[in-house]
Protein backbone atom coordinates (compact mmCIF):
# COMPACT_ATOMS: atom_id res chain seq x y z
CA UNK A 1 0.00 0.00 0.00
CA UNK A 2 2.81 2.41 0.88
CA UNK A 3 4.60 1.61 -2.39
CA UNK A 4 1.47 2.25 -4.46
CA UNK A 5 0.76 5.49 -2.60
CA UNK A 6 4.31 6.75 -3.17
CA UNK A 7 4.25 5.71 -6.83
CA UNK A 8 0.99 7.53 -7.54
CA UNK A 9 2.16 10.61 -5.65
CA UNK A 10 5.45 10.72 -7.55
CA UNK A 11 3.91 10.18 -10.98
CA UNK A 12 1.30 12.89 -10.59
CA UNK A 13 3.75 15.38 -9.13
CA UNK A 14 6.17 14.85 -12.02
CA UNK A 15 3.47 14.90 -14.68
CA UNK A 16 2.22 18.21 -13.30
CA UNK A 17 5.75 19.62 -13.58
CA UNK A 18 6.09 18.26 -17.13
CA UNK A 19 2.76 19.75 -18.23
CA UNK A 20 3.60 23.06 -16.57
CA UNK A 21 6.92 23.18 -18.43
CA UNK A 22 5.20 22.39 -21.73
CA UNK A 23 2.64 25.14 -21.20
CA UNK A 24 5.43 27.61 -20.49
CA UNK A 25 7.44 26.48 -23.54
CA UNK A 26 4.39 26.15 -25.83
CA UNK A 27 1.79 28.81 -24.90
CA UNK A 28 -0.05 28.07 -28.14
CA UNK A 29 -1.09 24.70 -26.69
CA UNK A 30 -3.07 26.26 -23.83
CA UNK A 31 -6.29 27.05 -25.70
CA UNK A 32 -6.62 23.60 -27.36
CA UNK A 33 -5.95 21.79 -24.09
CA UNK A 34 -8.27 23.93 -21.98
CA UNK A 35 -11.13 23.80 -24.49
CA UNK A 36 -10.71 20.04 -24.85
CA UNK A 37 -12.35 19.76 -21.41
CA UNK A 38 -15.80 21.25 -22.32
CA UNK A 39 -15.50 19.53 -25.70
CA UNK A 40 -15.09 16.12 -24.04
CA UNK A 41 -17.93 16.84 -21.61
CA UNK A 42 -20.24 17.72 -24.51
CA UNK A 43 -19.32 14.48 -26.28
CA UNK A 44 -19.82 12.46 -23.09
CA UNK A 45 -23.24 13.94 -22.40
CA UNK A 46 -24.29 13.44 -26.03
CA UNK A 47 -23.24 9.78 -26.05
CA UNK A 48 -24.92 9.16 -22.69
CA UNK A 49 -28.20 10.88 -23.60
CA UNK A 50 -28.54 9.44 -27.10
CA UNK A 51 -27.00 6.02 -26.34
CA UNK A 52 -25.12 6.37 -29.62
CA UNK A 53 -21.72 5.09 -30.72
CA UNK A 54 -18.70 7.04 -29.52
CA UNK A 55 -16.86 6.81 -32.85
CA UNK A 56 -18.29 9.70 -34.86
CA UNK A 57 -18.63 12.18 -31.95
CA UNK A 58 -15.06 11.50 -30.82
CA UNK A 59 -13.70 11.91 -34.37
CA UNK A 60 -15.56 15.21 -34.60
CA UNK A 61 -13.97 16.13 -31.26
CA UNK A 62 -10.48 15.49 -32.64
CA UNK A 63 -11.21 17.67 -35.67
CA UNK A 64 -12.40 20.52 -33.43
CA UNK A 65 -9.39 20.04 -31.14
CA UNK A 66 -6.94 20.34 -34.02
CA UNK A 67 -8.81 23.34 -35.43
CA UNK A 68 -8.24 24.96 -32.04
CA UNK A 69 -4.48 24.62 -32.62
CA UNK A 70 -4.85 27.43 -35.18
CA UNK A 71 -6.61 29.53 -32.54
CA UNK A 72 -3.98 28.71 -29.94
CA UNK A 73 -1.18 29.65 -32.31
CA UNK A 74 -2.86 32.98 -33.03
CA UNK A 75 -3.60 33.69 -29.37
CA UNK A 76 -0.91 32.12 -27.15
CA UNK A 77 -1.60 32.34 -23.43
CA UNK A 78 1.15 32.98 -20.91
CA UNK A 79 0.82 33.24 -17.14
CA UNK A 80 4.09 35.10 -16.67
CA UNK A 81 2.24 38.24 -15.61
CA UNK A 82 0.09 36.34 -13.11
CA UNK A 83 3.14 34.60 -11.67
CA UNK A 84 4.92 37.93 -11.26
CA UNK A 85 1.86 39.50 -9.61
CA UNK A 86 1.63 36.59 -7.17
CA UNK A 87 5.34 36.70 -6.43
CA UNK A 88 5.90 33.21 -7.83
CA UNK A 89 9.40 32.77 -9.20
CA UNK A 90 8.58 30.07 -11.75
CA UNK A 91 5.49 30.38 -13.97
CA UNK A 92 5.43 26.59 -14.10
CA UNK A 93 4.33 26.47 -10.46
CA UNK A 94 1.21 28.51 -11.24
CA UNK A 95 0.29 25.94 -13.86
CA UNK A 96 0.99 23.13 -11.38
CA UNK A 97 -1.48 24.57 -8.86
CA UNK A 98 -4.14 25.08 -11.54
CA UNK A 99 -3.63 21.54 -12.80
CA UNK A 100 -4.19 20.02 -9.37
CA UNK A 101 -7.31 22.15 -8.83
CA UNK A 102 -8.58 20.83 -12.14
CA UNK A 103 -7.80 17.21 -11.25
CA UNK A 104 -9.67 17.54 -7.95
CA UNK A 105 -12.78 18.67 -9.82
CA UNK A 106 -12.36 16.16 -12.67
CA UNK A 107 -11.97 13.21 -10.29
CA UNK A 108 -15.34 14.00 -8.69
CA UNK A 109 -17.13 13.92 -12.05
CA UNK A 110 -18.52 10.54 -13.22
CA UNK A 111 -16.21 8.74 -15.63
CA UNK A 112 -18.62 8.91 -18.57
CA UNK A 113 -18.82 12.71 -18.37
CA UNK A 114 -15.14 13.61 -18.89
CA UNK A 115 -12.60 10.81 -18.50
CA UNK A 116 -14.13 8.39 -21.03
CA UNK A 117 -14.92 10.88 -23.82
CA UNK A 118 -11.53 12.54 -23.49
CA UNK A 119 -9.91 9.10 -23.71
CA UNK A 120 -11.91 8.52 -26.89
CA UNK A 121 -10.39 11.71 -28.32
CA UNK A 122 -6.94 10.71 -27.09
CA UNK A 123 -7.21 7.25 -28.65
CA UNK A 124 -7.67 8.90 -32.04
CA UNK A 125 -4.79 11.26 -31.23
CA UNK A 126 -2.57 8.25 -30.59
CA UNK A 127 -3.24 6.80 -34.04
CA UNK A 128 -2.86 10.22 -35.65
CA UNK A 129 0.46 10.80 -33.88
CA UNK A 130 1.72 7.35 -34.92
CA UNK A 131 0.57 8.07 -38.47
CA UNK A 132 2.37 11.42 -38.48
CA UNK A 133 5.55 9.79 -37.18
CA UNK A 134 5.35 6.95 -39.70
CA UNK A 135 4.58 9.15 -42.71
CA UNK A 136 7.07 11.76 -41.56
CA UNK A 137 9.75 9.08 -41.50
CA UNK A 138 8.81 7.81 -44.97
CA UNK A 139 8.61 11.26 -46.54
CA UNK A 140 11.45 13.16 -44.95
CA UNK A 141 13.89 10.88 -43.17
CA UNK A 142 16.73 9.51 -45.24
CA UNK A 143 19.35 9.17 -42.50
CA UNK A 144 19.55 8.58 -38.77
CA UNK A 145 22.26 10.71 -37.22
CA UNK A 146 22.58 8.49 -34.16
CA UNK A 147 25.65 6.26 -34.32
CA UNK A 148 25.09 2.55 -34.92
CA UNK A 149 27.17 1.72 -31.87
CA UNK A 150 27.32 4.54 -29.34
CA UNK A 151 29.97 5.06 -26.71
CA UNK A 152 28.44 4.93 -23.25
CA UNK A 153 27.85 8.58 -22.28
CA UNK A 154 29.51 9.90 -19.18
CA UNK A 155 27.60 9.25 -15.97
CA UNK A 156 25.40 6.56 -17.49
CA UNK A 157 24.22 3.67 -15.30
CA UNK A 158 25.07 0.13 -16.30
CA UNK A 159 22.90 -1.71 -18.82
CA UNK A 160 22.05 -4.36 -16.21
CA UNK A 161 19.92 -3.84 -14.19
CA UNK A 162 18.91 -0.26 -15.03
CA UNK A 163 17.51 -0.83 -18.50
CA UNK A 164 14.79 -2.97 -16.95
CA UNK A 165 13.66 -0.35 -14.45
CA UNK A 166 13.79 2.40 -17.07
CA UNK A 167 11.80 0.89 -19.93
CA UNK A 168 8.25 0.68 -18.60
CA UNK A 169 5.68 1.92 -21.13
CA UNK A 170 5.41 -0.59 -23.93
CA UNK A 171 6.91 -3.31 -21.74
CA UNK A 172 5.72 -3.78 -18.15
CA UNK A 173 4.72 -1.06 -15.74
CA UNK A 174 3.29 -0.97 -12.24
CA UNK A 175 1.33 2.21 -12.93
CA UNK A 176 -0.31 0.61 -15.95
CA UNK A 177 -1.34 -2.37 -13.83
CA UNK A 178 -2.99 0.03 -11.36
CA UNK A 179 -4.85 1.79 -14.16
CA UNK A 180 -6.00 -1.46 -15.75
CA UNK A 181 -7.35 -2.81 -12.46
CA UNK A 182 -8.58 0.48 -10.99
CA UNK A 183 -10.31 2.20 -13.92
CA UNK A 184 -10.06 0.25 -17.19
CA UNK A 185 -11.69 -2.87 -15.79
CA UNK A 186 -14.66 -0.84 -14.57
CA UNK A 187 -15.30 0.50 -18.06
CA UNK A 188 -15.46 -2.89 -19.79
CA UNK A 189 -18.84 -3.94 -21.12
CA UNK A 190 -18.13 -7.67 -20.91
CA UNK A 191 -15.39 -9.67 -19.24
CA UNK A 192 -14.08 -11.24 -22.50
CA UNK A 193 -13.38 -7.70 -23.75
CA UNK A 194 -10.46 -7.54 -21.30
CA UNK A 195 -8.28 -9.69 -23.55
CA UNK A 196 -8.84 -7.49 -26.61
CA UNK A 197 -8.36 -4.26 -24.65
CA UNK A 198 -5.26 -5.58 -22.92
CA UNK A 199 -3.56 -6.91 -26.05
CA UNK A 200 -4.37 -3.88 -28.18
CA UNK A 201 -3.29 -1.58 -25.37
CA UNK A 202 0.08 -3.35 -25.28
CA UNK A 203 0.41 -3.10 -29.08
CA UNK A 204 -0.42 0.61 -28.92
CA UNK A 205 2.12 1.19 -26.15
CA UNK A 206 4.80 -0.68 -28.04
CA UNK A 207 4.07 1.24 -31.23
CA UNK A 208 4.26 4.54 -29.38
CA UNK A 209 7.54 3.47 -27.77
CA UNK A 210 8.98 2.80 -31.24
CA UNK A 211 7.73 6.18 -32.42
CA UNK A 212 9.28 7.86 -29.39
CA UNK A 213 12.67 6.32 -30.18
CA UNK A 214 12.45 7.58 -33.76
CA UNK A 215 11.33 11.05 -32.65
CA UNK A 216 14.11 11.38 -30.08
CA UNK A 217 16.79 10.26 -32.56
CA UNK A 218 16.14 10.98 -36.24
CA UNK A 219 13.47 13.58 -35.50
CA UNK A 220 15.69 15.96 -33.55
CA UNK A 221 19.18 15.17 -34.78
CA UNK A 222 19.91 15.95 -38.43
CA UNK A 223 23.65 15.53 -38.04
CA UNK A 224 26.23 13.98 -35.76
CA UNK A 225 26.85 17.44 -34.27
CA UNK A 226 23.15 17.75 -33.36
CA UNK A 227 23.28 14.33 -31.73
CA UNK A 228 26.33 15.17 -29.66
CA UNK A 229 24.76 18.46 -28.54
CA UNK A 230 21.54 16.76 -27.40
CA UNK A 231 23.10 13.66 -25.83
CA UNK A 232 26.58 14.54 -24.55
CA UNK A 233 25.98 12.84 -21.20
CA UNK A 234 23.31 10.98 -19.30
CA UNK A 235 22.08 13.96 -17.27
CA UNK A 236 21.58 16.18 -20.34
CA UNK A 237 19.80 13.39 -22.22
CA UNK A 238 17.45 12.76 -19.30
CA UNK A 239 16.69 16.44 -18.71
CA UNK A 240 15.74 17.13 -22.32
CA UNK A 241 13.72 13.97 -22.97
CA UNK A 242 10.22 15.49 -23.22
CA UNK A 243 11.39 18.45 -25.28
CA UNK A 244 13.28 16.17 -27.65
CA UNK A 245 10.19 14.03 -28.19
CA UNK A 246 7.97 17.07 -28.86
CA UNK A 247 10.50 18.59 -31.26
CA UNK A 248 11.03 15.26 -33.00
CA UNK A 249 7.32 14.70 -33.62
CA UNK A 250 7.04 18.32 -34.79
CA UNK A 251 9.83 17.72 -37.30
CA UNK A 252 8.06 14.64 -38.66
CA UNK A 253 4.86 16.68 -39.03
CA UNK A 254 6.86 19.41 -40.75
CA UNK A 255 8.03 16.79 -43.26
CA UNK A 256 4.35 16.50 -44.22
CA UNK A 257 4.21 20.24 -45.08
CA UNK A 258 2.68 21.28 -41.76
CA UNK A 259 4.25 24.58 -40.64
CA UNK A 260 6.77 24.00 -37.86
CA UNK A 261 5.04 26.31 -35.36
CA UNK A 262 1.73 24.48 -35.77
CA UNK A 263 3.52 21.11 -35.77
CA UNK A 264 5.19 21.92 -32.46
CA UNK A 265 1.86 22.86 -30.88
CA UNK A 266 0.33 19.64 -32.27
CA UNK A 267 3.07 17.55 -30.65
CA UNK A 268 2.72 19.43 -27.35
CA UNK A 269 -1.07 18.94 -27.39
CA UNK A 270 -0.64 15.18 -27.86
CA UNK A 271 1.81 14.90 -24.95
CA UNK A 272 -0.18 17.17 -22.61
CA UNK A 273 -3.47 15.40 -23.40
CA UNK A 274 -2.10 12.03 -22.38
CA UNK A 275 -0.29 13.41 -19.35
CA UNK A 276 -3.43 15.22 -18.15
CA UNK A 277 -5.47 12.04 -18.51
CA UNK A 278 -2.84 10.23 -16.46
CA UNK A 279 -3.18 12.85 -13.73
CA UNK A 280 -6.99 12.47 -13.71
CA UNK A 281 -6.77 8.70 -13.47
CA UNK A 282 -4.06 8.96 -10.83
CA UNK A 283 -6.31 11.02 -8.54
CA UNK A 284 -9.02 8.37 -8.71
CA UNK A 285 -6.54 5.58 -8.04
CA UNK A 286 -4.90 7.43 -5.17
CA UNK A 287 -8.31 8.17 -3.68
CA UNK A 288 -8.95 4.41 -3.61
CA UNK A 289 -5.65 3.95 -1.80
CA UNK A 290 -6.43 6.73 0.68
CA UNK A 291 -9.80 5.11 1.39
CA UNK A 292 -8.12 1.73 1.90
CA UNK A 293 -5.65 3.32 4.32
CA UNK A 294 -8.58 4.95 6.12
CA UNK A 295 -10.21 1.54 6.51
CA UNK A 296 -7.00 0.01 7.86
CA UNK A 297 -6.37 2.70 10.46
CA UNK A 298 -10.06 3.19 11.29
CA UNK A 299 -10.44 6.81 10.14
CA UNK A 300 -13.93 7.11 8.66
CA UNK A 301 -13.27 10.59 7.27
CA UNK A 302 -10.73 9.05 4.91
CA UNK A 303 -12.57 5.84 4.09
CA UNK A 304 -16.10 7.19 3.68
CA UNK A 305 -15.84 10.87 2.74
CA UNK A 306 -14.96 11.30 -0.95
CA UNK A 307 -14.25 14.99 -0.53
CA UNK A 308 -11.69 14.41 2.20
CA UNK A 309 -10.11 11.44 0.44
CA UNK A 310 -9.86 13.36 -2.84
CA UNK A 311 -8.36 16.39 -1.09
CA UNK A 312 -5.67 14.23 0.52
CA UNK A 313 -5.00 12.58 -2.85
CA UNK A 314 -4.47 16.02 -4.43
CA UNK A 315 -2.70 18.03 -1.73
CA UNK A 316 0.15 15.56 -1.09
CA UNK A 317 1.41 15.33 -4.72
CA UNK A 318 0.82 19.08 -5.10
CA UNK A 319 3.11 19.71 -2.16
CA UNK A 320 5.67 17.32 -3.61
CA UNK A 321 5.55 19.07 -7.00
CA UNK A 322 6.21 22.44 -5.35
CA UNK A 323 9.13 21.28 -3.20
CA UNK A 324 12.06 23.70 -3.64
CA UNK A 325 15.50 22.59 -4.78
CA UNK A 326 16.68 20.24 -7.49
CA UNK A 327 17.67 23.01 -9.90
CA UNK A 328 15.58 24.06 -12.88
CA UNK A 329 13.76 20.71 -13.01
CA UNK A 330 12.52 21.06 -9.42
CA UNK A 331 13.11 18.78 -6.47
CA UNK A 332 10.56 16.13 -7.43
CA UNK A 333 11.60 15.80 -11.07
CA UNK A 334 15.28 16.56 -10.47
CA UNK A 335 15.79 14.40 -7.36
CA UNK A 336 12.91 12.14 -6.28
CA UNK A 337 12.23 10.92 -9.82
CA UNK A 338 15.31 8.72 -9.46
CA UNK A 339 13.16 6.43 -7.30
CA UNK A 340 10.41 6.08 -9.89
CA UNK A 341 11.85 3.17 -11.86
CA UNK A 342 12.31 0.82 -8.92
CA UNK A 343 9.00 1.83 -7.31
CA UNK A 344 7.11 1.37 -10.56
CA UNK A 345 8.59 -2.03 -11.33
CA UNK A 346 8.12 -3.23 -7.75
CA UNK A 347 4.42 -2.46 -8.19
CA UNK A 348 4.52 -4.37 -11.48
CA UNK A 349 5.97 -7.30 -9.55
CA UNK A 350 3.05 -7.09 -7.16
CA UNK A 351 0.64 -7.24 -10.10
CA UNK A 352 2.41 -10.26 -11.60
CA UNK A 353 2.35 -11.96 -8.19
CA UNK A 354 -1.42 -11.52 -8.01
CA UNK A 355 -1.80 -12.92 -11.53
CA UNK A 356 0.43 -15.91 -10.74
CA UNK A 357 -1.53 -16.73 -7.56
CA UNK A 358 -4.87 -16.30 -9.36
CA UNK A 359 -3.80 -18.62 -12.18
CA UNK A 360 -2.37 -21.21 -9.78
CA UNK A 361 -5.53 -21.33 -7.68
CA UNK A 362 -7.45 -22.22 -10.82
CA UNK A 363 -5.23 -25.20 -11.48
CA UNK A 364 -3.52 -23.66 -14.50
CA UNK A 365 0.18 -23.34 -15.27
CA UNK A 366 1.51 -20.00 -13.90
CA UNK A 367 4.85 -20.14 -15.76
CA UNK A 368 3.90 -17.27 -18.12
CA UNK A 369 3.59 -14.97 -15.11
CA UNK A 370 6.36 -16.50 -12.99
CA UNK A 371 9.22 -16.03 -15.49
CA UNK A 372 8.76 -12.25 -15.89
CA UNK A 373 7.98 -11.99 -12.16
CA UNK A 374 11.29 -13.56 -11.11
CA UNK A 375 13.26 -11.58 -13.68
CA UNK A 376 11.59 -8.31 -12.68
CA UNK A 377 12.14 -8.81 -8.95
CA UNK A 378 15.80 -9.73 -9.50
CA UNK A 379 16.41 -6.62 -11.62
CA UNK A 380 14.50 -4.35 -9.25
CA UNK A 381 16.22 -5.50 -6.06
CA UNK A 382 19.59 -5.38 -7.82
CA UNK A 383 18.94 -1.78 -8.91
CA UNK A 384 17.78 -0.84 -5.42
CA UNK A 385 21.04 -2.08 -3.91
CA UNK A 386 23.17 -0.28 -6.50
CA UNK A 387 21.20 2.94 -6.00
CA UNK A 388 21.48 2.65 -2.23
CA UNK A 389 25.26 2.41 -2.48
CA UNK A 390 25.37 5.43 -4.80
CA UNK A 391 23.02 7.53 -2.65
CA UNK A 392 25.09 6.86 0.48
CA UNK A 393 28.31 7.60 -1.40
CA UNK A 394 26.90 10.92 -2.66
CA UNK A 395 25.44 11.89 0.74
CA UNK A 396 21.87 11.97 -0.59
CA UNK A 397 20.22 11.43 2.78
CA UNK A 398 16.68 11.88 1.49
CA UNK A 399 16.97 9.31 -1.27
CA UNK A 400 19.03 6.73 0.67
CA UNK A 401 16.42 6.00 3.39
CA UNK A 402 13.60 5.97 0.84
CA UNK A 403 15.54 3.56 -1.35
CA UNK A 404 16.24 1.35 1.67
CA UNK A 405 12.53 1.36 2.52
CA UNK A 406 11.61 0.34 -1.03
CA UNK A 407 14.20 -2.45 -0.81
CA UNK A 408 12.59 -3.75 2.39
CA UNK A 409 9.22 -3.68 0.62
CA UNK A 410 10.74 -5.60 -2.29
CA UNK A 411 12.04 -8.31 0.04
CA UNK A 412 8.66 -8.44 1.77
CA UNK A 413 6.93 -8.80 -1.62
CA UNK A 414 9.23 -11.69 -2.58
CA UNK A 415 8.51 -13.52 0.69
CA UNK A 416 4.75 -12.89 0.54
CA UNK A 417 4.58 -13.93 -3.11
CA UNK A 418 6.40 -17.18 -2.38
CA UNK A 419 4.11 -17.97 0.57
CA UNK A 420 0.97 -17.15 -1.44
CA UNK A 421 2.09 -19.24 -4.41
CA UNK A 422 2.86 -22.25 -2.21
CA UNK A 423 -0.53 -21.93 -0.53
CA UNK A 424 -2.25 -21.58 -3.90
CA UNK A 425 -0.47 -24.65 -5.19
CA UNK A 426 -1.74 -26.70 -2.24
CA UNK A 427 -5.30 -25.41 -2.83
CA UNK A 428 -5.34 -25.80 -6.63
CA UNK A 429 -8.38 -27.77 -7.85
CA UNK A 430 -8.11 -31.14 -9.52
CA UNK A 431 -9.92 -29.78 -12.61
CA UNK A 432 -8.56 -26.51 -14.05
CA UNK A 433 -11.06 -23.67 -13.78
CA UNK A 434 -11.53 -21.10 -16.55
CA UNK A 435 -13.67 -18.06 -15.79
CA UNK A 436 -14.76 -17.77 -19.44
CA UNK A 437 -16.65 -21.05 -19.26
CA UNK A 438 -15.16 -22.24 -22.57
CA UNK A 439 -13.66 -25.70 -22.51
CA UNK A 440 -13.29 -25.77 -18.72
CA UNK A 441 -15.64 -25.55 -15.79
CA UNK A 442 -16.88 -21.99 -15.41
CA UNK A 443 -16.52 -20.25 -12.06
CA UNK A 444 -20.09 -18.94 -12.34
CA UNK A 445 -21.36 -22.35 -13.36
CA UNK A 446 -19.91 -23.94 -10.25
CA UNK A 447 -21.62 -21.38 -8.03
CA UNK A 448 -24.96 -21.25 -9.89
CA UNK A 449 -25.48 -23.30 -13.05
CA UNK A 450 -28.50 -21.16 -14.04
CA UNK A 451 -26.38 -17.99 -14.27
CA UNK A 452 -23.36 -19.34 -16.11
CA UNK A 453 -22.43 -16.70 -18.67
CA UNK A 454 -19.41 -14.54 -19.25
CA UNK A 455 -21.32 -11.89 -21.26
CA UNK A 456 -22.67 -10.03 -18.24
CA UNK A 457 -21.87 -6.29 -17.99
CA UNK A 458 -19.27 -5.90 -15.28
CA UNK A 459 -20.82 -2.75 -13.87
CA UNK A 460 -24.32 -4.10 -13.31
CA UNK A 461 -27.10 -1.57 -12.70
CA UNK A 462 -24.65 1.12 -11.71
CA UNK A 463 -22.71 0.95 -14.99
CA UNK A 464 -23.58 4.50 -16.06
CA UNK A 465 -22.69 6.03 -12.70
CA UNK A 466 -19.15 4.68 -12.36
CA UNK A 467 -16.77 7.12 -10.79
Amino acid sequence: MATIFFLLTLIRAVFAVVIGNLFVANPGAVIPIVLEIPLAIAIGVYIYRTRSSALLPSIAGVIVLYALILVGNAFPISLDGLAEALGVEQTRNVWVVLLFIYTWIASRIPVWVLLQPRDYINSHQLFIALGVIGLGVIVGMNTIAAPVVNDVPEGSPSFFPFLFITIACGAISGFHSLVSSGTTSKQLDKEPDARYVGYMGAVGEGSLATGAVLAATSGVAASQADWEALYPDFATASGGAVGNFVNGVAQFANNLAIPLDLATIFAAVVVISFAATTMDTGVRLQRYVVQEIGELIGVRALSRNLTVATTVAVVIPLAMALLPGGGEAGYTFGVLWQLFGTTNQLTAGLALSVVAVWVTRRGRNPIAALIPLVFLLVMTTWALLVNLRNFVRDDQWVLAPLDALIFVLAVWLIVEAAIALLAARRERPAVPVDGTGTGRESVVARANPDEATSDVPLGGADQDDRR
